[in-house]
């Protein structure tokens, strides 16, 4: 019996240490696992950013039957649920799963997000939007906070806003990106309330009806920030800082976009490091 406790404890530190690898291995991406987060967390962290990493990556990248990958994917999800996760990521997934209580809602969700990218790459209506971000970006937003010990649903809203925001904010950014992998993000209904089609979204035309139309779509996602904001209030300790760190980047990006007139479909807004240096000092500011 000792010798099989044992055993099980080698698999789960081994397991952790794999996500640890995923984790760091993306760490350009992977902002949330900082120096700031308590040590005692970051295993957790990286099992969840494992598992959001492999649903992405089969949603965006997996060769052969993707959507049958996704259904493979959920099924290694319900036996972590089951206390039979086989695949490293679950193993150690099943791990966080049970000391957080987490329901399976979020990460059923994520998959769900990545079902749709296979469906669909168009939007017609902002909810239509709204709604592929409360799959595809809120879900993180969710297990971060159950990882913190927060639970309320006053919480969750705002930390959606954030989410939310930070997504669409990509979307502006990446409008060009995605252009090339055949996706379009922006509604379709707003594009004609501009008097803007998507063959000249296609054709590149970036004249005054494609720069009001983004800066409609700029602000939205910079109200939607602005509210997000608001977490940083309601949390404690270390997360506060993430909390002002994602909502002033997202904020910078917006900025960023407005800055070079709008034009998202020949330009990729960035931010320098010397940006990313003020925004982290602000970030530690006081309210």
């Amino acid at each position: 019996m000792a010798s099989r406790v044992e055993g099980l404890r080698q698999e789960v530190a081994s397991a952790f240490a794999y996500c640890r690898e995923v984790a760091l291995g993306h760490y350009e991406n992977f902002t949330v696992v900082s120096w700031l987060l308590p040590r005692r967390l970051r295993p957790h962290m990286y099992a969840i950013y494992a598992y959001c990493r492999g649903v992405d990556d089969l949603g965006d990248e997996a060769e052969g039957d993707r959507l049958a990958l996704l259904d493979a994917w959920e099924e290694e999800l319900w036996r972590a649920y089951e206390g039979r996760a086989r695949h490293p990521v679950f193993v150690a997934l099943q791990e966080t799963i049970a000391q957080f209580s987490i329901p399976p809602e979020p990460f059923l969700k994520l998959i769900e997000a990545n079902r749709m990218d296979q469906l669909r790459h168009r939007y017609e209506t902002y909810q239509e939007l709204l709604h592929y971000c409360e799959h595809s970006a809120n879900p993180v937003g969710h297990l971060v906070l159950y990882l913190f010990g927060y639970r309320d649903e006053e919480r969750r809203r705002l930390a959606d806003a954030t989410c939310t925001g930070l997504q669409l904010a990509n979307f502006w950014q990446d409008v060009s990106v995605d252009l090339r992998k055949g996706r379009i993000y922006i509604p379709q209904e707003d594009m004609r309330a501009f008097g803007y089609s998507e063959e000249e979204l296609l054709a590149g035309v970036c004249d005054e009806r494609f720069r009001r139309l983004m800066a409609m779509e700029v602000e939205r996602a910079r109200q939607l920030l602005r509210e997000g904001m608001k977490l940083a209030a309601m949390v404690r300790g270390r997360l506060r800082l993430d909390v002002k760190l994602f909502n002033l980047g997202g904020l910078a990006i917006l900025d960023a976009i407005e800055a070079i007139g709008y034009d998202v479909l020949h330009h990729r807004p960035t931010l320098s490091k010397a940006r990313k240096a003020m925004l982290a000092v602000r970030g530690l500011m006081p309210f």
